[in-house]
């Protein structure tokens, strides 16, 4: 029952690209300049090619109060680059025969089955709701298309979510998942992309089919076999040392924030493993991963996904009747696969970040960032912790990376 997609560019290396070369001192000194204007207390980059380390660097402090550096071994908050882990999770799954992508989800999380959309207000303002017109299937809450919301809003749906607090760290999975399955969808199943707590959905999803707590699965499945040993939800104590400080930008000064607040997600126990955020990492864990999908699911002789399972989720999977997007266009010439965003075309605008045709990636919201690139055969990691998410950041990074005019592979 599962939907035939295309072959994507991604995941192909294209031979006839033009060779990218990598500017160490370009890239020092645009880390070095996020720095000195204030954007960022610390930054840092790992980037790989064609097999091997091409660049490492940092700029500025990981503490700026007790004036600790950004190091290889600083352990980041990276939010929602969480996602694309909990999407490599499912689709493993997947591979495995336990669920079709167009499954209406409701046949595994039965809190699915009669979900209401809400419609609009009628003439005395009060809001009213319709059934869904499909079901929510696994391919929507992989492409942010099920109608979730994600936090508070401009409509009763979104009143409903933030009274509802599914995500609340108090409780486990699935109760998040019943909890967001009573809060109405924002629109009917299919018809619009919009970023919302459906990652969180796919964790619940992978609890239920795999029997196992979401936390240990990718453990056993994801981190360990791929010997990335500081990636945790909750980090052991010992390794506060090497945490890195969370930063908040308001009325344009970048201040630190208290201790208490950067670190109660990864140093108190909590009930929920959320699947679209919470992860902390390391540079060259983080990029493990990111090797990891760019050589089709295998690294150092360990395989997480079949080539196929990588290509089909870097594949975009918006049809063109999408036409809503929310904010996604502003990242670019883009559509979005199963838990990346998906570069179809080259930067169309001076001033769009600069990428190749074929690259998935994704960021989080205090600023992180990486992207796998098969047309140059590279993997870039990119840490800072900025909150509220700075697009400026990526913009400049990718610049030192490709060079303010690179365009590369036509795309599609």
């Amino acid at each position: 029952r599962s939907v035939m997609v295309p072959i994507s560019v991604a995941a192909q290396p294209a031979a006839s690209a033009p060779r990218l070369t990598i500017d160490k001192a370009r890239i020092d000194a645009a880390l070095k300049g996020m720095v000195d204007d204030g954007r960022a207390a610390g930054t840092s980059a790992l980037i790989w090619q064609d097999g091997k380390e091409v660049y490492f660097g940092t700029a500025g402090m990981a503490d700026r109060e007790t004036k600790r550096p950004m190091r290889r071994d600083t352990i980041a908050q990276i939010f929602s680059m969480t996602k694309p882990v909990t999407g490599v999770a499912l689709m493993q799954l997947w591979e495995a025969g336990k669920f079709h992508l167009d499954d209406p989800l409701a046949k595994y999380l039965p809190e699915y089955a009669a979900v209401r959309v809400y419609a609009g207000k009628d003439a005395a303002g009060k809001p009213f709701y319709a059934p869904a017109e499909r079901p929510i299937t696994v391919r929507d809450i992989m492409r942010h298309t099920a109608g979730f919301a994600y936090g508070a809003g401009p409509t009763p749906a979104h009143d409903a979510y933030v009274a509802a607090d599914p995500l609340a760290l108090d409780i486990p999975l699935a109760e998040a998942s019943r909890r967001l399955a009573g809060v109405p969808l924002l629109f009917q199943p299919g018809s619009q992309w919009s970023y919302s707590a459906a990652v969180d959905v796919q964790a619940a999803l992978v609890e239920k089919l795999s029997g196992e707590r979401f936390a240990d699965y990718v453990r056993a499945h994801i981190f360990a076999p791929l010997r990335m040993t500081d990636t945790a939800w909750r980090q052991p104590d010992a390794r506060l040392p090497r945490f890195a400080a969370m930063n908040f930008k308001k009325e344009g000064t970048l201040g630190q924030m208290p201790y208490a607040d950067a670190r109660r997600l990864n140093f108190e126990d909590h009930a929920l493993t959320p699947g679209g955020f919470g992860l902390a990492s390391t540079l060259d864990d983080y990029q493990r991963f990111a090797r990891m999908l760019l050589n089709q699911g295998e690294l150092d002789g360990v395989r997480i996904l079949k080539p196929s399972t990588v290509r089909l989720m870097a594949t975009d999977q918006l049809d063109p009747a999408i036409t809503e997007r929310l904010w996604l266009p502003e990242k670019g010439a883009v559509g979005f696969g199963l838990d990346f965003a998906v570069r179809k075309k080259p930067p169309q605008t001076p001033t769009e970040n600069r990428g190749a045709a074929g690259e998935f990636f994704w960021d989080g919201a205090a600023s992180t960032l990486f992207w796998v690139d098969p047309a140059n055969r590279l993997t870039a990691v990119f840490f800072v912790q900025t909150m509220p998410y700075d697009g400026t950041l990526h913009r400049d990074f990718r610049a030192a990376v490709y060079g303010k005019d690179y365009r590369g592979p036509a795309g599609d």
